[in-house]
């Protein structure tokens, strides 16, 4: 009779034996999570306090950043958590939790990147119908469907992974509860039925892809057509941070699906599930901020403001506000 041992408990493997390399492993991955949640906070707070900025593109943009922090908090935390304090185990109820949210959130942030990639094809093939194309009630009626879809779609998948016992190894290679190393140890009839789901989800996802080559073929085909060069180049700056991100999002699902199960901790793994767990959250607030003009202007307008203000504190009488608004100096 063979043994059959019931997981209660995941064990993640150490990158490194070395308790130097572990704290330095955690410091970086702080200072990368501290620097991610700044610069999606900076986006956020500038579409919302910038009139300017309330339209549709920013609207969708500022949940973008939201998602993205939510995305990347579901497992960096807990990683550099565990790293500092030297603990190794998560119960299966907080595996659970860690699924579901990063599908979660995944997904959502997917169906975010497929509205705003409509956003941009009515923006510049029907201009003259944006108005009434994409209106309050429907931007706000896509954001909220984006995240109900998200929630359905990481329910069916994590339901389906936890409803039978787990058995055999409780071994991740990954410092996550990454979903490759859950399924080998998942009951034949839940692999089975995850891989089903799986291939519904990418007939689905080749159709959206599809549905992004006809679209982008249509902006380019419709940019070219501007006769000036500096119209052209403003509709090219309006999108192009747009298809950045979602290349860079679609690149790393990519890696997610495909890329091979670790059997072992190494630094390799480490940064393959860096691919699609940090690097996107990681890199969107750089990207907008980069190509997107408007964004750009707020985002130094806002920096300058909360440097002159640091200076007010340090020096309470060096400036006085009058009545006028102006300023005057004691």
């Amino acid at each position: 009779m063979t043994n059959f041992t019931i997981i209660t408990e995941f064990l993640f493997m150490e990158f490194a034996n070395i308790r130097e390399l572990q704290v330095l492993h955690a410091i970086f991955f702080l200072l990368i999570y501290l620097a991610t949640i700044m610069g999606n906070f900076l986006t956020i707070t500038a579409v919302v306090t910038d009139s300017h900025l309330h339209a549709p593109m920013y609207f969708f943009l500022s949940n973008l950043s939201l998602l993205d922090i939510c995305y990347i908090s579901v497992t960096l935390p807990k990683f550099i958590v565990n790293t500092l304090m030297g603990i190794q185990s998560i119960s299966l109820l907080g595996c659970n939790t860690q699924i579901f949210f990063f599908l979660f959130f995944g997904s959502t942030e997917f169906a975010f990147l497929m509205t705003m990639s409509y956003d941009r094809f009515v923006a510049i093939c029907h201009p003259l119908h944006y108005g009434v194309i994409m209106t309050p009630a429907r931007c706000l009626g896509a954001a909220v469907g984006s995240w109900l879809m998200g929630i359905v779609y990481s329910a069916l998948h994590t339901g389906n992974m936890f409803r039978l016992p787990f058995s055999g190894s409780n071994v991740i290679h990954q410092f996550f509860c990454d979903i490759p190393q859950i399924l080998k140890v998942a009951a034949s009839n839940v692999y089975n039925t995850e891989y089903l789901l799986l291939a519904i989800s990418s007939c689905f996802l080749l159709l959206c892809f599809i549905f992004l080559i006809i679209s982008y073929a249509r902006i380019f085909s419709n940019v070219l057509k501007i006769p000036s060069v500096e119209g052209r180049y403003k509709a090219l700056s309006t999108c192009s941070p747009h298809l950045i991100v979602l290349l860079l999002f679609l690149l790393s699902a990519i890696i997610a699906v495909l890329g091979p199960t670790s059997e072992e901790s190494s630094i390799q793994s480490l940064l393959i599930a860096m691919a699609y767990t940090v690097l996107p959250p990681f890199m969107n607030p750089i990207i907008y901020s980069l190509r997107n003009k408007k964004i750009k202007v707020v985002l130094i307008r806002i920096i300058k403001m909360a440097l002159f203000l640091r200076k007010d504190v340090s020096n309470p009488k060096k400036i006085k506000k009058i009545r006028k608004g102006g300023w005057e100096v004691e």
